[in-house]
């Protein structure tokens, strides 16, 4: 590696969050060059902005791992496995998801790029896997931002029963959501920092009334203790019977986990953006072993508690595609205590989830087109931005997506929801090996080079051995997740298409772009681990000290 490598400035920190053009010097001029191909381009183009604040960063990490999936989804895999099977399933995933959390924070702390994991992909294994991993994501955020809209259709069919003004709701919410990330990433970033801290205070206060219901402390006083899990009881047989059901019960909760996690990776995605990426981005990371304990852990353990897979209200919204709250056993549960008015204020909540999840998907899409261009693998003029910083006509494409959504007015929302869900799990675990592949060739390019673990602003624990953990867990899932269609009497074509239309997709982009291109698998002496680099070394942030004791807790939770 070159000194002037090493040298070379990365024009994602050369705008303000005001998106005021600052002095370029020469490095800078390099690395503008570098990327845009000459200084006339970086004139033209212009560059995103560094406009996310600690507090947006951790709340962008906070909501990105609670979504619809942990108040709507979870219902479905209640009712189709018990509650020790949700309970382990989500434990399992949100184990694995944590291994390639810690892999996905080492890399994109020592190189904080916008929209980074195709980058990640492109420099540490191989182009066309930076390829594949780009426009796999990029579909993935398109198809799972019309999944948001969808299931805020479906929420809002909670009020209007006959669904009647389905398409201007929709409509309603895209303008809100294209609205948002058109401003300046900072208008983003505030909107999830309200919209995160509604999804958070409702998910703590439902885990302590869960406790308090469980207890007898509800209007009924009834005493629940674990007695569903006796009767009818702990793991529902799928498919099968005896422990060969029970465990095909559990396997199938670990697909339905993998879509409520979906968006948890979303906090590196924001990393080219964030001021102080060295301190911000590891605290997030490191932070999510404990939002899936919180959130996922103890929430499945109370909804196991407190709703019987076996009840008939949960069963009935699930085979009609209710709307709404009535899917969501958080409201099942409120009901079957007695407790008034609650239910509305759960489906507000969860309307408000889905816009929030929307909204952050619109942005992470929009910026891995953003990445593509920077790489070569979109076209240039995706890298156009606004004055402050807005990738303007990534955004229009991503938002051109979400017409999809008026599929719904048509089709029903209950199952156009379904159908995207399905397809963009696959495309997440995609996503999640890639980012487990390109860090066990990470740690092989640090030690081909003789770089020292011990001088990584962030290491992760136990590399490489998590990352080929994290591997070979999302690639079992993704091999096997839809076993159910080749069991006797289970076999649809609809079914196994929507369950592996996704291995195809990838592998087809890997292919194109390996034979069009001829590219080759980065030797770990070559792959390029300093590009960019210097820019964040040499950026300077001053440190926030604490004047009093509510200040101390504020930079502890932000």
């Amino acid at each position: 590696m070159s000194s002037d490598d090493v040298e070379k400035n990365d024009f994602t920190h050369r705008a303000s969050e005001t998106g005021v053009k600052p002095e370029r010097s020469e490095a800078a001029k390099n690395e503008a060059a570098n990327i845009y191909q000459n200084e006339e381009d970086y004139e033209k183009y212009g560059y995103v902005a560094r406009g996310l604040k600690s507090r947006h960063i951790q709340f962008i990490a906070l909501g990105g791992t609670i979504g619809t999936g942990l108040f709507l989804g979870v219902g479905k895999a209640l009712a189709g496995s018990g509650p020790l099977s949700v309970l382990l399933g989500y434990t399992f995933t949100g184990i694995a998801i944590f291994a390639m959390m810690q892999c996905l924070g080492e890399m994109a702390t020592w190189l904080p790029l916008p929209g980074s994991i195709p980058q990640l992909g492109d420099r540490y294994v191989d182009e066309a896997i930076g390829f594949a991993v780009g426009w796999n994501q990029w579909y993935n955020c398109a198809i799972t931002l019309c999944v948001e809209i969808s299931a805020a259709a479906v929420v809002i069919g909670y009020w209007d029963h006959n669904g009647d003004h389905a398409g201007i709701y929709i409509a309603i919410i895209i303008v809100l959501i294209i609205g948002l990330n058109i401003w300046a990433v900072s208008i983003y970033g505030e909107a999830e920092f309200w919209f995160a801290s509604v999804k958070i205070i409702t998910i703590i206060g439902l885990i302590i009334m869960a406790f308090i219901l469980d207890v007898g402390g509800g209007p009924d006083h009834h005493r629940y203790g674990f007695q569903y899990w006796r009767n009818p009881g702990a793991m529902k047989e799928y498919i099968g019977t005896g422990n060969t059901g029970r465990f095909l019960g559990l396997f199938n909760t670990l697909v339905n986990a993998a879509f409520s996690y979906g968006g948890v990776e979303s906090v590196a995605v924001a990393a080219g953006e964030a001021e102080n990426p060295r301190k911000n981005i590891p605290k997030a990371v490191r932070r999510v072993f404990w939002r899936i304990l919180f959130f996922y852990v103890l929430g499945t353990l109370a909804i196991g508690v407190l709703v019987p897979y076996n009840d008939e209200h949960l069963l009935q919204a699930i085979a009609s595609n209710a709307a709404g709250a009535a899917q969501s056993p958080w409201v099942i549960a409120i009901d079957r205590a007695g407790i008034k008015g609650l239910p509305h204020i759960i489906n507000a909540v969860i309307l408000t989830s889905a816009s929030s999840s929307g909204n952050a998907f619109l942005y992470t899409g929009s910026r891995y087109l953003f990445a593509m261009a920077q790489i070569g693998h979109a076209p240039r003029f995706l890298l156009k931005c606004t004055k402050r910083g807005v990738p303007i006509y990534a955004v229009g494409i991503t938002a051109a997506i979400s017409l999809l959504t008026f599929m719904t007015v048509s089709t029903g929302a209950g199952n156009v929801f379904n159908w995207f869900a399905n397809i963009v799990t696959i495309a997440n675990l995609f996503t999640w090996c890639v980012i487990c592949l390109a860090s066990i060739r990470f740690t092989a390019a640090l030690k081909a080079q003789g770089i020292d673990r011990s001088t990584l602003p962030m290491r992760a624990w136990g590399q490489p051995y998590t990352a080929w953990a994290g591997l070979v867990f999302f690639s079992i899932i993704i091999l096997f997740n839809g076993f159910a269609v080749f069991t006797k009497g289970n076999w649809k074509v609809e079914d196994f298409i929507i369950a592996y239309i996704g291995i195809p997709l990838f592998f087809g982009f890997f292919f194109f772009w390996k034979i069009f291109k001829r590219t080759k698998w980065r030797k770990a002496t070559e792959i390029d681990l300093f590009t960019g680099k210097a820019a964040i070394d040499a950026e300077y942030w001053p440190e926030q000290i604490p004047k009093n004791w509510l200040e101390k807790v504020w930079y502890w939770v932000a």
